[in-house]
């Protein structure tokens, strides 16, 4: 594909989804076809509700070299020829990431979420040259994953504006450093689509932005398909209402569970609160009991996500 059609699959309200386990933690690729036809039945895998296999909500970085590439040839499979797949790739050297790359282009996925090279301490001209390299060798869509909080540098305007040319690099999940300016985006939201990161997604559309990322549109996608067609209809007062009305509701719940254990415990709590059950997460993140999903039960049917 050439750059105007990788853009193309990297935009709108891009869900992550979870991966099944079973209760010895292995990968559930049953349960896992189960949910995937489940999440197309209700609208997703399209190209503006792309299902994002292996990141990070997805448990990806607890996933070996054998376990990632069954998950997505399952999802890809369960998900039908005509679904929108992205995966997302761990930080690797440039080589292995390159060869992860092909791999995961190989099975099906349409497009892919890479980190920063997390422990290279990397400059941002050994950004351009990590992204352009891997650009080079795959003929699918790159969305760069902004993880400075890992210690790194951010991302920012002019290296983007270095990667213009980069055929594959189409996208970036945008997020920045409480310290820089997060409206830089306007610079390099006319060559990238920008998805926010930041749980505002009113505000990254206003500046330009082609979609953003949704802890919550796995359990219940109605919800995240209607913000996002009410952003592109540009009726942010109206997006921003329904957007609040759901997190002044889950964040509370979200901040509690953290502080009993890290990690991406709520989304599968709430899976299981809608009776579609994704299994536990690896240790040593806690799965959650049967009080805490109760009490997820409760607040979903105040939603009116489940009865």
């Amino acid at each position: 594909m050439n750059r105007e059609e990788c853009r193309k699959y990297i935009r709108g309200t891009i869900a992550t989804i979870p991966t099944a386990f079973d209760d010895e933690y292995r990968l559930d690729l049953g349960r896992m076809a189960e949910l995937t036809q489940w999440w197309v039945s209700q609208g997703l895998g399209t190209p503006t509700a792309p299902i994002k296999v292996a990141a990070a909500m997805g448990e990806g970085p607890d996933l070996n070299d054998e376990e990632w590439p069954a998950l997505l040839r399952t999802v890809v499979n369960a998900a039908g020829p005509k679904a929108t797949v992205l995966c997302g790739i761990q930080t690797k050297d440039t080589p292995r990431t390159i060869a992860d790359a092909k791999r995961a282009q190989d099975l099906g996925a349409i497009g892919l979420q890479i980190d920063l090279p997390v422990f290279h301490h990397s400059n941002h001209d050994d950004y351009v040259r990590y992204f352009s390299d891997i650009s080079a060798a795959i003929d699918i869509g790159i969305m760069m994953y902004n993880t400075f909080w890992f210690g790194m540098l951010s991302l920012d305007a002019p290296t983007m504006l270095r990667l213009a040319d980069t055929e594959h690099v189409v996208a970036v999940k945008w997020a920045t450093p409480d310290d820089k300016d997060y409206e830089q985006m306007r610079e390099f939201a006319h060559l990238f689509n920008v998805i926010d990161n930041t749980g505002n997604p009113v505000r990254g559309h206003k500046n330009g932005g082609a979609g953003y990322i949704s802890s919550n549109i796995a359990v219940h996608p109605a919800h995240d398909l209607k913000v996002w067609q009410l952003l592109e209809a540009k009726r942010y007062a109206e997006a921003q209402a329904e957007w609040d009305r759901v997190e002044k509701v889950l964040h509370p719940l979200n901040v509690k569970s953290s502080k009993r254990s890290g990690g991406y415990r709520f989304v599968k709590g709430l899976m299981a609160a809608t009776g579609r059950p994704a299994g536990p997460t690896r240790p040593p993140t806690l799965p959650m009991d049967d009080a805490e999903v109760a009490e997820l039960r409760q607040a979903l049917i105040g939603l009116g996500w489940v009865k």
